[in-house]
């Protein structure tokens, strides 16, 4: 997808003069699992009918049912993917992070629109590939779509997992079960990337349920707030609260 700059936020911008092949990040494109088994020449190919896009925060790069033929890869920021019910209602589908890519799976969908719509959550700048031109690699190469099938398989089973959370445990469980996966025991401590109304949609609870949740585990000594960072003091109870029914 290329597009100009625009000033109604409804469009990424381009800057054509900077190729992607230019700006050497091959190896950068290479930690994604989708093209990690790209072989050097189809690395290549695939660079040369790249483009660059730069959003700023807020700004659409494509609606729910447009047009779909090229999917991306974020070099830098966060991306917000979400659905729009039929009264306006958002439900954040994923939050897309620097090395990852994302809208692949349209390209086997066979609608050839996009499910979603994505948004970026800060200035980003991510690296437009063209679909059907990768779809025609990966009739040639099937150590590529082996990766490509794993890939899809660990989403798979991400989700599975997270339909089982929502569908199984309480507000306080997703939010215990979230805290947990985005920290460690030797690093306890997260700073929350995105705004509380996006971080409790994609947890399929309200911004003042998450408000709530989070005061009583401070309450409890479970955890401490202080701005947008968060300290896990006590991993063990936190366990528990992760399977809350």
């Amino acid at each position: 997808m290329t597009g100009s700059s625009s000033n109604d936020g409804l469009h990424p911008s381009t800057r054509p003069e900077e190729t992607v092949a230019a700006k050497g990040i091959a190896a950068e494109l290479r930690r994604a699992p989708l093209l990690s088994a790209l072989s050097d020449q189809q690395l290549e190919r695939l660079l040369q009918r790249a483009a660059l896009l730069h959003l700023g925060r807020g700004q659409m790069l494509f609606h729910q049912d447009e047009p779909a033929q090229r999917f991306y890869f974020v070099r830098s920021g966060q991306m917000r993917l979400f659905r729009l019910s039929s009264d306006g209602d958002e439900k954040v589908i994923e939050l897309v992070q620097a090395s990852q890519t994302f809208a692949e799976a349209l390209l086997f969908m066979g609608t050839g629109r996009y499910p979603v719509c994505a948004a970026a959550l800060k200035a980003t700048e991510l690296v437009s590939i063209d679909g059907p031109d990768f779809v025609a690699m990966l009739r040639e190469s099937p150590e590529t779509c082996f990766a490509l099938l794993g890939d899809l398989s660990r989403r798979l089973h991400a989700m599975i997992a997270e339909i089982d959370s929502l569908a199984l445990l309480s507000a306080q469980g997703r939010v215990a079960r979230w805290l947990l996966r985005n920290s460690a025991p030797e690093r306890p401590t997260l700073k929350l990337e995105v705004t509380k109304t996006v971080l409790a949609s994609r947890l399929s609870i309200q911004p003042e349920t998450w408000s709530r949740v989070t005061r009583r585990l401070i309450d409890k000594g479970v955890i401490a707030v202080a701005g947008e960072w968060i300290e896990i003091r006590d991993r063990d109870a936190l366990h528990d609260y992760a399977n809350e029914l």
